[in-house]
């Protein structure tokens, strides 16, 4: 069975979604805007969209604006989480998603970091030595000798009498 994949348009064009949101976020203040293009990462958006609000009314300002200028574009959006919170609010609009967070959620998740593409990984793989199955077999198998001893029960020392006045 062969699935076939959407055409991807060229990465340096916007689309007109992007621009809307991008405008919605300029005209309520959004703070440290990032967009971001994942393309290459992932088939579920092709523009992940980070941006800050200032307090929690302001996360659900921004997102209401983002998707209340969306609509009028003719966008409707997929779902959004979060609006009764405040604190990290998520609008799905098809091929942009938009997360809309306080300061301190935004930086205890780092969003940014984990989308970046960056081909080298963060943590390296360190290779682990074999052993010949010669050698394992010679010294009666590593599994035997590397087995954690069971510890016997601790005995409790005996109680001492009291001294009668």
């Amino acid at each position: 069975m062969i699935t076939r994949t959407r055409p991807r348009r060229a990465p340096d064009r916007g689309s007109p979604l992007e621009g809307i949101v991008t405008a919605a976020l300029e005209d309520m203040k959004a703070v440290n805007v990032k967009v971001m293009d994942v393309r290459g990462l992932t088939d579920i958006a092709d523009v992940m969209v980070v941006a800050s609000g200032n307090s929690d009314r302001h996360v659900k300002s921004i997102a209401d604006r983002v998707i209340e200028k969306a609509k009028e574009g003719g966008f409707r959006p997929l779902g959004v989480e979060g609006q009764r919170e405040g604190e990290w609010v998520l609008v799905d609009l098809q091929d942009v998603v938009l997360h809309v967070m306080l300061p301190r959620v935004r930086e205890f998740y780092s969003l940014e970091r984990m989308w970046e593409s960056d081909p080298q990984p963060a943590i390296k793989a360190v290779p682990t030595p074999v052993a010949s199955p010669k050698a394992a077999a010679s010294e009666g198998g590593a599994a035997a000798k590397s087995a954690p001893k069971k510890k016997a029960p601790r005995k409790s020392a005996p109680r001492r009498k009291r001294a009668e006045d």
